[in-house]
């Protein structure tokens, strides 16, 4: 009998060392939770993945950047709806002034407070140090601002980042007018506040008003020839009622200025819904494609145990031969 090693040993090892070696990729995808954890795994399903992992970082990113001009526009919007509430108070006081025998000084006095509260409110309307109400030096009237609301994969690999246009900026067309008082206050040094719509005199000129009334001034701009609308004993009616129709023009600015702070508003928050969906389809996606299935794996690493303890008793079994060559042999 030969007491080299037998076939049947090397067979026993043959089997046991692909039992242990399977049974540690079984134990490392239940470890890590993934069955592909690097590109020798399989490289296709791991390039795939982990440019999705990266797309994804970058729609997080444009989900931050919804958030942030989502917060800054609903400020915005809350700042034009409180100056239309202080504007048709204004408004209502002119119209009370019409009455005989009213002392338009105390009227004059509940005026002034409110246009110091237009400007306060306006103000106030800023979020994280960002105000869209209120257009300063540091802005141009006719460019429009844009939010980042999307990043794009094209088909050729290249990428892209989409962006939602701020709407409240438009390029005049033609002579400025009115319509173009796409802000609050025009505060601009190099202009007459003729973006603003509570500092643009382009109402009184349309309307032909005797004067260029304006509910305040710009507190840079050119403001020679305007008058900020006031009332003293020796206002007319006439002049009163002037007053009125810039007001109630101003008024309907203001509306179109709100509604469109608030169709940007719902805009980007449709944009920020899409791109949490896009998300978590992205993680969904990737999940497939190299998650482990933890069940299957707890199932195959049970069947892989058994057939290590079985490996084990075969090779025991092949090398009880050398036992038996051994016993023959103690009695010499």
């Amino acid at each position: 009998m030969s007491i080299y090693q037998r076939v049947s040993v090397d067979a026993a090892l043959h089997v046991l060392r692909d039992i242990n070696r399977n049974m540690t990729v079984t134990q490392n995808h239940i470890t890590t939770g993934m069955r592909v954890a690097k590109a020798a795994d399989n490289g296709v399903y791991w390039s795939v993945a982990t440019t999705a992992r990266t797309d994804n970082k970058a729609v997080s990113a444009i989900q931050d950047a919804l958030g942030m001009a989502a917060a800054t526009m609903g400020t915005a919007y809350t700042g034009v709806e409180n100056v239309i509430d202080v504007v048709s108070e204004i408004k209502a006081k002119l119209v009370a002034a019409t009455e005989d025998g009213i002392d338009k000084n105390k009227v004059n006095e509940e005026i002034k407070q409110l246009q110091e509260q237009l400007r306060s409110v306006s103000e106030s309307a800023t979020f994280n140090s960002d105000n869209w109400v209120i257009l300063n030096n540091d802005a141009t009237p006719t460019q429009p601002r844009q939010i980042p609301a999307s990043f794009i994969r094209n088909a050729d690999g290249t990428v892209s980042v989409g962006m939602l246009s701020y709407h409240i900026d438009n390029t005049p067309v033609g002579a400025t007018s009115s319509k173009d008082a796409r802000y609050l206050i025009d505060d601009r040094a190099t202009g007459s506040g003729e973006y603003g719509v509570l500092t643009s005199a382009y109402f009184a000129t349309e309307l032909g008003a005797s004067q260029n009334y304006v509910l305040m001034e710009s507190k840079n701009g050119t403001t020679t020839g305007q008058v900020v609308i006031s009332l003293s004993d020796a206002t007319t009616k006439g002049q009163i009622g002037e007053m009125i129709s810039v007001v109630d023009a101003a008024l309907t600015q203001l509306t179109t200025v709100g509604s469109a702070f608030g169709a940007l508003e719902k805009r980007i928050n449709l944009q920020n819904d899409f791109a949490s969906k896009l998300h978590d389809n992205n993680t969904a996606g990737i999940g497939r494609l190299v998650d482990a299935d933890m069940e299957e794996e707890s199932s195959k690493l049970k069947a892989l145990q058994t057939q290590q303890q079985l490996g084990l008793q075969s090779l025991n079994i092949a090398n009880a031969t050398y036992d038996t060559v051994r016993q023959l042999f103690q009695n010499f």
